[in-house]
């Protein structure tokens, strides 16, 4: 569009003389070169006649011609801007006009107006048809003694009593009759809202306060099970054990949802009416801001990030369970639902429902009031004898399968063919074996790092953290930064470098947890909000303290550094104070 205004010139010498910008025809874009060729010939001859002292006009003249064409270039300049700035108005509208087009499909609804009126004079032509076949089809009434004029009349009127009925009958139900009617679904496609800090602000609290009254009721029953308070659980036990007794209990519930409605009733009319068995804690609730800064918007996704984080984490978690429950991934466990399952439905068709429904409401009183406050009490007791949660807990999840699954590879031993007879010596223990079977991307571990066969990574990072290592001491960039995995042993802090082709290489980093002097958590931007995202190593051999940045689990790889450092320190520290002692 640009390059095609750039070729729009005009004629003429004076303002007066151009014509209106609506009705100005089109210019080609040889005559324009061929006017702006002939303009600078014009002015050189004028120089001339100036430049030469016989010729006409003085000096003041010359000058005065040679404002005047400045003048004139000037307003040719404005009025060729001012056209440029029309013709893009005008390309903008015309492709605004072309989206109101598109969007308002006046055309695809004529269309299916015209559908519907078809449809409906076809619906009308069909009845019609049925109508008059149903007529023809009917028997001619028996002839009567009276003369033809009054069978005639008789006829006419039978058949106006048809039609009237028919007709009423389709006025009466041919709109129910059309909604009947088998139509294609019609695939709507939501639009997804942009991402906006306020949206996402409010998104979470409604998420709050729509989640609250459940939390509330989970935390009550909790309570409740855990006589929170003595006499209300004491209560709520001898009430219910005596609806089982009576087989009042399925009514019992129903008069309690009945009663809780009519108490939400009467607190949405104004009452104040607050019965809880924990007293509920009362939330600030923070004014939502309305202008939000750069690091406050990153924070806040970062918050929300990590909340959502959790909560889809749980949620997998639970609902993987379920389903390797019910897939026999551990048949151990999947073996006692099989058995109650079968003993349940055997005892469904002996027993009779009366009897069944007082045994299950009274193993529910009892757990619910007596078994489950035992366990809670005493957790040994319930890693023992609590049954569902011994195979909740051991159920694993997905991740948990990939882990075993990698682990046990890891841990398959490499046998040559020579070796085929030679059995493992007796005096390598499973802790030694699994070190010796552990295994980096590179390769086996203490071969990567060069350590001895004992050292391996802490079971808190078996997999290691991703972050980069940033050596201040260094001036070349690709020594200043690495990208790669950090490990923490026993007695050692290993980072393997991403960039490092071989087992053994050296770019890799051993630091001895002996040999730190100082270990923090470091901010390696100040601009980003937070704490930051790095660990700062200090050490003899270097001048400047070691940067572990860009990590997500940070405060998770820093307590299990600073604990396996302070472990490691405090056992120099008495070894050193008994040999002193010594």
């Amino acid at each position: 569009m640009l390059k095609r205004l750039d070729k729009i010139r005009f004629r003429g010498q004076k303002r007066d003389e151009f014509l209106d910008l609506a009705e100005s025809p089109n210019a080609s874009d040889s005559e324009c070169n061929d006017d702006l060729l002939m303009k600078p010939r014009v002015s050189l001859k004028d120089a001339e006649e100036l430049r030469d002292p016989a010729g006409p006009g003085s000096i003041s003249m010359a000058a005065a011609i040679q404002d005047y064409q400045r003048t004139e270039s000037d307003r040719l300049n404005e009025v060729k801007g001012h056209l440029e700035i029309a013709l893009l108005e005008k390309h903008f509208l015309q492709e605004e006009l072309r989206k109101l087009r598109e969007e308002t499909n006046v055309e695809t609804l004529k269309q299916e107006l015209e559908k519907e009126r078809s449809k409906r004079v076809d619906l009308e032509q069909k009845m019609n048809e049925i109508l008059k076949t149903r007529l023809e089809d009917s028997p001619p009434p028996p002839p009567k003694a009276h003369g033809p004029t009054v069978n005639g009349t008789g006829e006419k009127q039978k058949e106006s009593l048809s039609s009237k009925l028919w007709k009423w009958l389709y006025e009466r139900f041919g709109v129910y009759i059309e909604d009947f009617r088998f139509q294609p679904e019609e695939n709507t496609v939501e639009t997804e809202e942009p991402l906006s800090a306020k949206r996402l602000t409010e998104n979470m609290r409604r998420l709050k306060r729509g989640a609250k009254p459940v939390t509330n009721f989970m935390r009550n029953l909790s309570a409740l099970s855990s006589w929170h308070s003595v006499y209300t659980s004491a209560i709520a036990f001898i009430i219910y054990m005596n609806a089982v007794w009576h087989g009042w209990a399925i009514p019992m519930f129903l008069f309690l949802a009945i009663l809780r409605l009519s108490l939400n009733y009467l607190i949405a009319k104004g009452w104040r009416i607050q019965w809880s068995i924990v007293p509920e804690v009362s939330e600030p609730m923070e004014p939502p801001k309305e202008d939000l800064t750069v690091s406050e918007k990153f924070q806040l996704v970062l918050d929300v990030a990590q909340k959502a984080q959790n909560l889809f984490g749980k949620m997998s978690d639970v609902l993987e369970k379920i389903k390797n429950l019910f897939m026999w991934v551990q048949p151990e466990i999947t073996q006692k639902l099989y058995i109650g399952l079968w003993m349940a439905f055997i005892a469904s068709c002996l027993l009779p429902y009366k009897l069944l429904g007082f045994i299950i409401g009274l193993y529910a009183g009892i757990k619910f009031f007596i078994i489950d406050f035992l366990f809670k009490s005493c957790p040994k007791l319930r890693d023992k004898y609590d049954t569902p949660y011994i195979i909740w807990k051991n159920l694993p999840t997905d991740p948990q399968l990939k882990e075993r699954n990698s682990a046990t590879l890891n841990r398959r031993p490499v046998v040559a063919r020579g070796s085929l007879g030679a059995g493992v010596p007796s005096g390598i223990g499973r802790e030694e074996e699994s070190g010796r079977a552990y295994s980096t991307k590179r390769g086996p571990f203490h071969e990567v790092f060069n350590l001895s066969e004992n050292e391996r990574p802490l079971p808190v990072c078996e997999n290691g953290w991703r972050c980069c290592l940033i050596n201040r001491d260094r001036k070349m960039p690709t020594d200043y930064i690495r990208n790669g995995v950090l490990y923490v042993t026993e007695n050692y802090l290993c980072f393997e470098s991403s960039s490092s082709r071989s087992t053994s290489s050296k770019k890799n980093k051993v630091i001895k947890l002996q040999d730190i002097t100082d270990i923090q958590k470091y901010k390696v931007l100040s601009v980003l909000p937070g704490s930051g995202m790095g660990i700062s190593i200090a050490t003899p051999s270097t001048q400047k303290p070691l940067v572990f940045g860009a990590m997500i689990h940070r405060d998770e790889a820093f307590d299990a550094i600073f604990s396996q450092y302070t472990k490691i320190i405090g056992r120099h520290i008495a070894v050193c104070g008994g040999k002193s002692f010594k």
